[in-house]
């Protein structure tokens, strides 16, 4: 069974890439261009893994995961939270909300490739 990754971030250039890097990785990909729209399609499609941009309108990243983990029905989606914000206490914010792991931009798409693999081994 393909895995599908939710991704969100309101860069669209960054979007364009991730989605084409997971298509040839043979994942299935949902894209979100802001805080809400990545919650809705949570909620609707529960995505094997969110790749999470922290800085979005309508909900930054850290909103989005903090609603995602007090939801009973989502609570379990694993959240990679991708940042240019790799301040050790940004790191700390976003993995005391529950997020599974952290990147920050700008990242080689090799080490973000194996970080997917591996979180959806896990």
């Amino acid at each position: 069974m393909t895995a599908t990754i939710l991704i969100a971030d309101d860069e669209p250039n960054i979007l364009i890439s991730l989605e084409f890097l997971m298509k040839r990785e043979g994942y299935q990909v949902l894209l979100a261009r802001d805080g809400q729209e990545a919650l809705d399609a949570i909620h609707t499609h529960r995505p094997d893994l969110v790749l999470l941009d922290v800085m979005m309108p309508q909900k930054t990243g850290f909103e989005v995961c903090q609603e995602v983990r007090a939801s009973p029905v989502i609570q379990d989606t694993r959240i990679l939270m991708l940042t240019a914000k790799g301040r050790d206490t940004d790191v700390a914010k976003g993995l005391a909300m529950g997020v599974n792991a952290y990147m920050t931009k700008p990242f080689s798409t090799r080490e973000l490739v194996d970080k997917v693999r591996e979180m959806l081994r896990g």
